[in-house]
């Protein structure tokens, strides 16, 4: 297995290198993670690193950096997997894409964007590939990932900015509960916003229904 650690120290070495570019390091880094071409750390831990000790400006500058480099590689991959059709499903487990599917096809984009938000291990290439493969709208699914991602991204580097060093340890304890406490409220949101959507001509059509039928009748 020598050639597997040569490559990950290649690959660490690549990371360390990027991130000294700052904000456009993440933003490679960003690209490469979710163009299929993981880096060790991944976007999240450069996010954390870049964001200690900075300002919320700053942070927030590294943040829109991030978010740029992952709606684009996700772009890539979208293409990619639209491109290739089913194979490019082949190398997830086919329980996996029975689940996701049938995640995508209730939900919709609405499956992208909570997946965007939720941490690893969390299959979120899974639906970018998915998206693509079944072609999804591309500008509803931009605008899913680079909302999910920036709040991602954002919470990040608000907590480097405000605990520091143990930000990485308040992360880990916390993220998974924000980001599960996070999902379920986009959730209810957009299947309460559907519920209204499909009352509203309902209601629309029983007033007109009243309207028409108490109208006076006029003698000829």
């Amino acid at each position: 297995m020598n050639w597997l650690h040569k490559i990950t120290g290649r690959l660490e070495e690549v990371s360390a290198y990027l991130q000294t570019f700052g904000p456009f390091g993440l933003f490679a880094i960003a690209l490469l993670d979710s163009a299929l071409i993981p880096l060790p750390g991944g976007p999240d831990a450069v996010m954390l690193a870049l964001s200690i000790h900075q300002d919320v400006p700053t942070m927030m500058l590294y943040a829109l950096a991030g978010t740029v480099g992952s709606v684009i590689g996700c772009v890539i991959l979208y293409y990619i997997s639209r491109r290739a059709g089913r194979r490019a499903l082949e190398r997830f487990p086919p329980s996996k894409q029975a689940r996701v599917k049938a995640l995508v096809d209730r939900y919709d984009v609405l499956s992208v964007l909570v997946a965007s938000v939720l941490p690893p291990p969390f299959p979120f290439k899974l639906f970018v590939v998915t998206a693509g493969v079944f072609r999804l709208s591309l500008f509803r699914f931009v605008l899913a990932v680079a909302t999910g991602r920036a709040f991602r991204f954002l919470l990040e580097g608000y907590v480097a900015v405000r605990y520091g060093e143990q930000a990485k340890d308040f992360l880990a304890a916390n993220y998974p509960a924000i980001g599960l406490g996070l999902a379920a409220l986009i959730v209810v949101i957009f299947l309460l916003r559907g519920l209204m959507r499909r009352r509203k001509p309902a209601v629309e059509g029983r007033l007109t229904s009243a309207g028409e039928g108490g109208l006076p009748e006029t003698e000829g």
